[in-house]
C-alpha cells in the first residue's frame, strides 16, 4: 500500500523533484568552485571584501547555469518532442525558457543580494574567505530554493501536476 502511495506521490511531483535535484547538483558544483575561487582571489589578488564577494558570485554563476541547463534539458527533453511528428516543439521550448527566466530572474536577484551581503559581512568579521563564500552560498541558496519553488509551483506553473489515479487490477 505504501509503495503505491509513494509511487503516486512521486509521479505527481516528478518534475518538481527533478527540478530540485538539478538545482541542488548545480548548486553544489557552484558552491565548491566559488569557495576555491574566492580563497584564491582574496589571498593572491585583492583583499577587498566587496570585490571578493562579487568574484564569488560571478564564479558561482559561471558554473551553476551551464550545469543546471544541461541537467534540466536532459530530464525534460521528452517534453520538447511533438508526439505526432517526432520533431522538436519549439513553442514548448520557448515557453519553458520564458517561465524559467522569469522564475530565475526573481530568485537570482534575491540570491545575489543575499550572497554578496552575507559574504561581505562575514569577511568583515575576519572569517576565512572560503568559509565566508560557503556560508554566504548556503544562506542565499536556502532563500533562492524556497523562492524558486514557490514561483514555479504556484505562480509560473512550469510543471502542471496531473492527477495520477491508482490502477485497479
Amino acid at each position: 500500500m505504501k509503495t503505491i502511495q509513494t509511487t503516486i506521490l512521486y509521479n505527481k511531483y516528478k518534475d518538481v523533484i527533478l527540478l530540485n535535484k538539478n538545482i541542488i547538483v548545480a548548486g553544489i558544483c557552484a558552491f565548491v568552485s566559488a569557495a576555491f575561487v574566492t580563497q584564491f582571489y582574496y589571498t593572491h589578488y585583492n583583499e577587498s571584501h566587496i570585490a571578493s564577494s562579487i568574484v564569488a558570485l560571478i564564479s558561482e554563476y559561471s558554473v551553476y547555469f551551464p550545469i543546471f541547463g544541461l541537467l534540466f534539458y536532459r530530464d525534460n527533453s521528452h517534453r520538447y518532442i511533438n508526439p505526432l511528428t517526432g520533431k522538436k516543439d519549439l513553442k514548448t521550448v520557448k515557453t519553458d525558457i520564458k517561465k524559467l527566466l522569469t522564475a530565475f530572474s526573481i530568485s537570482e536577484v534575491a540570491y545575489s543580494l543575499s550572497k554578496i551581503s552575507v559574504t561581505y559581512q562575514f569577511l568583515q568579521l575576519g572569517i576565512m574567505p572560503y568559509q565566508t563564500s560557503m556560508l554566504g552560498s548556503l544562506a542565499a541558496s536556502t532563500l533562492s530554493i524556497l523562492l524558486i519553488n514557490f514561483l514555479i509551483i504556484r505562480v509560473i506553473k512550469l510543471f502542471r501536476t496531473q492527477q495520477v489515479q491508482p490502477q485497479t487490477a
